[in-house]
């Protein structure tokens, strides 16, 4: 519709033109002597436009040949761009696919290109992490480090992360310590710095990190749980020779963690070994009553309390409520064992053996047999005691 209404634009003028022409009878008269020279009006008007139109073209012609120079170079540098982007957004897909050889080749392209020089000497140093080449993966840090000196954040991340990766934790705790100074607590380094003390076995560094990623509400519930109860356990197991030292670290506990049961467990083989059977059996005690487990309620035998007899007491009450716990009845029999109630062992050691067959109950109950002259019914149990053992360990 629009080229219509143009032509008929253009034709309209054309005409309009062509009237004003025929109705032009006036002439233009030139002189210089000796000569004259006479032309129409029309005609004069026709070429001073074909000049000025031909002078401007000319004018036009000779300032794009002085810019010619400048426009190819810019050209190039316009061309040069688009390959470097398309390179490194080759090199970043190749990554996200695996593609670590190709992704590290195109990461290299755009580098030499010059496309976002920090970006580029990232993902091919990644790319050579993940090709096991550590010389190359060195050479692209360094080159983030100087061509990028304003990206140190993300480069140390990187970094740190891939030498963790390798394992070369004196390495990675050095680069982590860089990331303190330049963002203290940053949440992605805090992330890997947990990882650095649970391989590290820095149990209370790993505890003090835990701490400031609840803050963040940067783990989820169930890990946070499990790393504090593993660096616990760990502590207390170091402390396991040291009674007083390892009442005053649960001493200063919070409640509801020493009621969590793989933490109790932990807390009392660890009082156990420190010598300590009766804050171990008050420990299996309050985990049991807040809620109920039957392999800390197995251990509880094994806790050697000072009134043996009140902790029979406390077994047989907790056999009301739970008649089919095999933890428990493994657990009264040992406490019979120690009450010299050979009869009510037995008993209760078989009973548990029927629930649920153990190493440990065939090899307890083994001992029995044999202290009370039955040979050939402890060496079934012994056998039996080694099956289950070598099977476990499978």
């Amino acid at each position: 519709m629009k080229w219509l209404i143009w032509l008929l634009l253009v034709l309209t003028a054309a005409v309009g033109l062509a009237l004003l022409i025929s109705a032009n009878d006036g002439y233009v008269l030139l002189v210089q002597p000796p000569y004259r020279i006479e032309l129409s009006l029309n005609l004069l008007i026709v070429l001073l436009v074909i000049g000025f139109l031909s002078l401007h073209g000319l004018l036009r012609l000779i300032g794009y040949m002085l810019h010619l120079p400048g426009h190819v170079r810019d050209y190039k540098q316009a061309q040069r761009r688009k390959e470097a982007h398309a390179a490194l957004l080759e090199g970043l897909h190749a990554l996200a696919e695996g593609r670590y050889g190709k992704a590290e080749k195109a990461a290299a392209r755009a580098l030499q290109l010059g496309e976002d020089a920090g970006l580029s000497a990232l993902v091919a140093a990644r790319s050579a992490h993940k090709l096991k080449l550590p010389e190359k993966r060195d050479f692209y840090l360094a080159e983030a480090e100087r061509l990028a000196p304003d990206a140190a954040l993300s480069r140390l991340l990187m970094q740190a992360e891939l030498l963790l990766d390798e394992h070369q934790f004196a390495q990675a705790l050095r680069v982590l310590q860089q990331l303190e100074r330049i963002e203290p607590r940053h949440p992605p380094a805090l992330r890997l710095e947990m990882k650095l003390h649970q391989r590290l076995g820095n149990w209370e560094q790993l505890l003090a990190v835990l701490a400031l990623l609840e803050k963040r509400d940067m783990l989820p519930p169930t890990q946070l749980q499990a790393l504090r109860r593993q660096a616990h356990q760990q502590l207390m197991r170091r402390l396991s020779e040291d009674a007083a030292g390892l009442a005053a670290y649960w001493k200063k506990l919070p409640e509801a963690e020493k009621l969590e049961t793989g933490l109790a467990r932990a807390a009392a083989l660890a009082f156990i070994q420190a010598g300590d059977g009766q804050t171990a059996a008050q420990i299996v005690e309050m985990s049991l009553t807040h809620a109920w487990d039957s392999t800390l309620a197995a251990l509880y035998g094994e806790c050697a309390a000072g009134d043996v007899r009140k902790q029979l007491q406390q077994a047989e009450y907790w056999l009301q409520s739970h008649r089919d716990d095999p933890g428990l009845l493994m657990a009264l029999g040992l406490l019979c064992l120690r009450e010299e109630l050979w009869g009510k062992a037995q008993s209760y050691l078989e009973a548990s053996l029927a629930l649920a067959p153990g190493a440990e109950t065939h090899l307890v109950l083994a001992r029995l047999l044999e202290r009370s002259g039955d040979q050939e019914a402890a060496s079934a149990h012994y056998r039996l005691s080694l099956q289950h053992a070598m099977a476990a360990r499978e």
